[in-house]
């Protein structure tokens, strides 16, 4: 637990990180967990995401990862991303594998920052989608996995051996559990708009995003034990806490909070839902 605390010692004077990542944490409206080497950790704007780390999130939970090419991968709640592969990528080439094992995906390309080659799959259950600069939706659900194509085109195959290209806009991919895919269907723009809104992050939710300056309060200690103590439940339920140390003359007073909100509206609601879910009495602050 002392690792944990000099970290966020170090991420709160400013330390400089070592390496570009190949994929950031852009928002994350928690809870939500990366996995790395056994180990799980409470999500944070600005976390790097590396080959083999996995993405979690809980329930009414939201991710947004930026990958190193511009594009967005956005994870709805209940959700399971593995990063099987990210890189190598540079300025005219990027590539990458994603498997989505659980809930809803949605991934973005940067339509500005032109690339001489994109190179991304990404696996929902038994789908696996070629995507060359795109926009697509998808989800692997217990009776069946599928992917919309909201703009662009894919390449989509099943592991049964079935392939289809797909150029068409709202068409959807469909292969139900333990029968033959069912090909190529138009989707209702209806129903494709509810579906775009299991990845959002919607306004008043409490999500946290990169260069947000306000913070959550979660409470206070005279010493180092209770301070991680307060970090330890929050992060294990999904919160990324960060303790700061202030010298009070005789020793030192821990901060606990959560911080990267974007406005005070945000801090208050997640605030709010520290309170109905942990028991805290959580404040806001800048």
């Amino acid at each position: 637990m002392k690792k944990g605390l000099f970290l966020c010692i170090a991420l709160a004077l400013g330390w400089p990180a070592w390496a570009a990542p190949q994929a950031v944490v852009d928002a994350v409206q928690a809870p939500a967990w990366r996995d790395r080497d056994g180990r799980a950790e409470a999500l944070a704007p600005g976390m790097e995401v590396q080959s083999r780390d996995r993405i979690r999130t809980g329930e009414g939970s939201r991710v947004y990862l930026r990958l190193a090419d511009g594009s967005t991968v956005k994870l709805g709640e209940n959700g399971t991303l593995l990063a099987e592969r990210l890189g190598p990528g540079d300025s005219k080439f990027f590539s990458a594998a994603l498997d989505v094992a659980k809930g809803a995906f949605r991934f973005t390309t940067d339509k500005l920052r032109k690339l001489s080659q994109r190179d991304v799959t990404i696996r929902v259950a038994t789908v696996t989608a070629g995507i060359r600069g795109t926009d697509i939706w998808g989800k692997t659900e217990p009776e069946r996995d599928f992917v919309c194509l909201l703009e662009g085109r894919i390449t989509v195959s099943h592991k049964d051996g079935d392939t289809r290209e797909m150029n068409e806009a709202l068409t959807f991919y469909v292969a139900p559990r333990n029968q033959p895919p069912k090909g190529v269907e138009a989707a209702d723009p209806e129903t494709v708009r509810k579906w775009a809104a299991e990845t959002e992050i919607a306004a008043g939710q409490g999500a946290a995003r990169r260069g947000g300056k306000w913070k959550v309060l979660l409470g206070e200690a005279d010493s180092q034990a209770s301070a991680l103590d307060l970090h330890d439940r929050a992060a294990q339920a999904g919160y990324a806490v960060t303790i700061r140390p202030r010298s009070n003359g005789e020793g030192y007073r821990y901060k606990v909070f959560v911080g990267q909100l974007p406005s005070k509206g945000e801090a208050e609601a997640l605030a709010a839902r520290l309170k109905a879910g942990l028991g805290l009495d959580a404040r806001t602050s800048l």
